[in-house]
């Protein structure tokens, strides 16, 4: 057969090659293009689960933040409370320390200090009238839950309360 010349064409059926016997020279070029598909599907399935758990912890920690403060604001009205507890008792006679839960602020505890050493009284008032006063520091605090614990909620108010003290009789000035 001269070399330029086509073969000629066998009559009938042709043999099926499979693709397996036609590369068989290129088999590991082969067995390397299979498995590219699973490695984009692991790296869909990883940053969709790593986004998934991203916006799990952000939505947590919101629910918490809202929470936590929420029980601030219900350990400022316990606070303000004890206080007011306090004060009316201060002008009402005696403030003495006490400690008891307000039964609307479920679980908060709140204690009323009245410390006998932030206790003034002025009597050297002579152009005021009432020529004597009494002035006292009132603290309230509130607590709700064991520090340490996430929801542990802590709130402290004072307050300076003044009220008339006992009438002292002023000395008229002996003239000379």
């Amino acid at each position: 057969m001269p070399p330029n010349s086509q073969r000629p064409r066998r009559s009938g059926p042709r043999p099926r090659i499979r693709t397996i016997q036609k590369l068989r020279g290129h088999g590991l070029l082969l067995q390397k293009q299979h498995g590219f598909g699973l490695v984009a599907a692991m790296f869909l399935i990883i940053i969709i689960a790593g986004a998934i758990a991203a916006m799990w912890r952000i939505s947590t920690t919101q629910t918490a933040t809202s929470s936590l403060a929420l029980q601030q604001a219900r350990a400022y009205q316990a606070a303000r409370t004890g206080l007011e507890w306090g004060i009316w008792h201060f002008l009402n006679g005696s403030c003495d320390s006490a400690s008891f839960q307000v039964p609307e602020f479920d679980g908060f505890q709140v204690t009323v200090d009245c410390p006998s050493d932030q206790r003034m009284e002025y009597t050297d008032l002579h152009e005021e009238q009432p020529q004597s006063m009494v002035s006292q520091n009132i603290i309230a605090t509130a607590t709700y839950a064991v520090v340490g614990t996430p929801d542990y909620v802590y709130r402290q108010l004072s307050a300076v309360v003044e009220k008339p003290g006992e009438i002292v009789p002023v000395a008229p000035e002996e003239e000379e």
